[in-house]
């Protein structure tokens, strides 16, 4: 009896020491769960299916910076970031598409400069007219500060201004008139894009600007609705515009930027690594889009040439008036507009 006894006051006492070692209701246990997971655990990272839209066919230079952008997001992002792409105005008009990327139903665009003056008129600066001698001087102009400050004016319409991409410089195209200088510019009705800074160019020029959607023009010249427009040789060559013009004034008097939009609350609420994929993937494709526009100029020249069109330059300084009326009218107009022309114009 007294060996039970003593057996039973054995036990309690290692319970007791059990019990102690544990102490504080199981911490060491707790402890101990909660690191295994940390050191194994991998937090999953965000994935993303992304819609661009633009307004150029598949085969112009913008389309083919959209695509080398959707490579550049699924290399840097591992695959995480996917994207459909939606050329030849399929969403829209630009307008549209602006809408659509401040709704949040498209991500982004890329959007010409000349719309997007009408919407925050900083945009205007880049079609102070022969400010850049050629692509490869307008793209440096693209990390300057004043560049940079004019995309940010756009924050305040829920977009995120990212970057621009460029196509070709402007020419001139015309049914049956040879422009020379202004004087040939006189009474002719040209489509130009529902820019002000455009349109007030060419009624400078003495030409008569109309407005039309870029699908209607084609057919605007070849009916004689329009004597000419203006125009990039990308542009040119993709719409086939050399059927129904026979002259090509090279002319190069403006720089066409696209603008790369995006929504600016999905961009702000991304992290901090995504939002640098982004930048760096929509640089990248900004990079290849100068690099292989500019040296495609003598390239599209023969093509349109060879296609029976009349392809010749012409001197900037017959339009030494029109370029100091230009700078006279806005560069007062806003500071930013005076900050570029006062940095570019050599």
């Amino acid at each position: 009896m007294k060996k039970i006894k003593k057996l039973s006051l054995a036990l309690m006492s290692a319970a007791l020491v059990l019990t102690t070692a544990c102490g504080g209701g199981g911490t060491q246990e707790s402890t101990t769960t909660a690191q295994k997971p940390e050191e194994s655990k991998t937090e999953a990272k965000p994935t993303y299916s992304f819609k661009l839209a633009h307004i150029t066919p598949p085969d112009h230079m913008w389309h083919l910076a959209a695509e080398k952008f959707k490579e550049e997001l699924a290399a840097r992002s591992d695959g995480r970031m996917t994207m459909e792409i939606y050329p030849s105005s399929q969403l829209g008009s630009e307008a549209d598409m602006v809408q659509q990327i401040t709704a949040g139903s498209v991500d982004f665009g890329f959007i010409t400069a000349a719309y997007m003056s009408s919407r925050a008129d900083a945009f205007t600066a880049w079609f102070a007219p022969y400010a850049f001698k050629d692509l490869e001087s307008a793209n440096a102009a693209r990390s300057t500060d004043v560049a940079k400050k004019i995309l940010a004016t756009v924050e305040d319409q829920g977009l995120q201004g990212l970057d621009y991409l460029f196509a070709g410089n402007r020419v001139m195209l015309t049914k049956d008139r040879e422009i020379k200088g202004p004087e040939d510019m006189k009474g002719l009705k040209f489509r130009v894009t529902p820019s002000p800074p455009l349109q007030d160019w060419y009624k400078s020029l003495g030409a008569s600007p109309e407005s039309l959607a870029l699908p209607e023009v084609y057919a605007a010249v070849q009916t004689g609705v329009i004597d000419g427009m203006d125009m990039d040789l990308d542009a040119t060559i993709t719409n086939k515009y050399h059927e129904v013009t026979k002259y090509g004034a090279v002319t190069n008097h403006m720089v066409w930027p696209a603008v790369a939009l995006m929504n600016k609350a999905s961009f702000d609420k991304m992290p901090d690594e995504d939002k640098k994929i982004i930048e760096e993937a929509i640089n990248a494709a900004a990079e290849y889009a100068v690099t292989t526009r500019s040296g495609q100029e003598e390239e599209f020249k023969k093509t349109l040439a060879d296609k029976g069109m009349k392809i010749y330059e012409v001197d900037p300084s017959v339009f030494a008036s029109q370029i100091k009326q230009f700078d006279e009218k806005y560069g007062p107009t806003n500071p930013l507009i005076q900050e570029f022309i006062s940095t570019f114009r050599k």
